[in-house]
């Protein structure tokens, strides 16, 4: 009789209860998932950003950084695209090299190629598409040039830091060139554990709502929106935004919509998701005002959109 009576079908709300464990049961994996796959580059970048800080003066950068704009966003984005760097690593770093006087342009442009056309991601990509060497080819040179008109609509948008409030613009380095090299070092990794506590409540609330975005919106309902090549092209925009992957394993993820959408469409996938996504926008919000975070996400959207737009028909 205890057996029976503590059957299911004496509860009626168990089966409720049930149906509403299950989302939260996905929701947390995905965030466990999302976070776990985002801290190695995020203590990555924190690393570079305190090594910056220790042992990069503003001279440093100021005779690296040349004066014109346009050659400015030129170099950093070809250090960008030799940099192996997540998206959600390199905010960190991009905050320490505006703060050390790097231009907000130039800083957007490494931003921007970091994570999109570095070596791992570029092989990556070849090996997803069964080593075909045209999608990997075409997200680098699009990726690029993107990058770089992105860059330069900044640059005539917006100068200074842009730096949110509360936000420090200079960090001074009282005698450190006094120190020792060991000592240095000791800063070094006080100044990362600072940058990863700052930055790493971010990188949990971006990944929790893309988490919670990615369990309760349907992505067979975005599918479904994208029956033509312009909707077809924003929903895959659009998932890449929601579902925040890691750039060095997004292919996999875009190859697997291959058969589904267009080439056009998996190229504004596998572009705009390293540019920036949703945890990568809850990051830089923590650092850069409002209105600026909200630019850049619109002009990175709309480079995108269009320039896959007209070169489609080539494709």
């Amino acid at each position: 009789m205890i057996i029976l009576f503590l059957t299911p079908s004496f509860f009626p709300s168990s089966a409720w209860l049930f149906s509403f464990a299950t989302p939260l049961l996905n929701l947390n994996t995905i965030f466990l998932s999302i976070l776990i796959e985002a801290l190695p580059f995020v203590l990555i970048g924190v690393l570079i950003a305190g090594f910056i800080q220790i042992f990069i003066t503003e001279q440093h950068i100021q005779k690296c950084i040349p004066k014109n704009k346009f050659l400015a966003i030129i170099m950093s984005c070809v250090v960008g695209a030799l940099f192996p760097a997540c998206e959600c690593g390199i905010v960190p770093i991009v905050r320490r090299l505006v703060s050390k006087g790097v231009p907000i342009h130039a800083a957007m442009g490494f931003m921007l190629t970091g994570p999109l056309i570095n070596p791992i991601v570029i092989i990556s990509t070849y090996m997803a598409f069964g080593n075909d060497l045209k999608i990997a080819g075409l997200r680098m040179i699009l990726g690029f040039i993107i990058a770089i008109i992105v860059a330069l609509l900044i640059s005539m948008l917006f100068t200074g830091t842009q730096f949110k409030k509360g936000i420090r613009t200079n960090h001074a380095q009282h005698g450190t060139a006094k120190l020792s090299f060991f000592k240095k070092c000791s800063n070094m990794v006080n100044h990362s554990i600072d940058e990863f506590f700052d930055m790493g409540k971010y990188l949990i609330i971006g990944a929790f709502l893309a988490a919670f975005v990615q369990t309760f919106v349907s992505t067979k309902t975005l599918v479904d929106i994208g029956d033509h090549f312009t909707s077809s092209m924003l929903v895959m925009m659009l998932l890449a935004y929601i579902l925040s992957l890691c750039s060095e394993a997004d292919a996999f993820i875009g190859a697997s919509f291959s058969s589904i959408f267009p080439t056009p469409s998996i190229l504004a996938f596998l572009i705009f998701g390293p540019m920036i996504d949703f945890k990568n926008t809850i990051m830089m919000l923590g650092v850069f005002r409002l209105k600026f975070v909200l630019s850049v996400l619109t002009i990175v959207f709309l480079v995108i959109f269009f320039i896959i737009w007209l070169i489609a028909p080539f494709l």
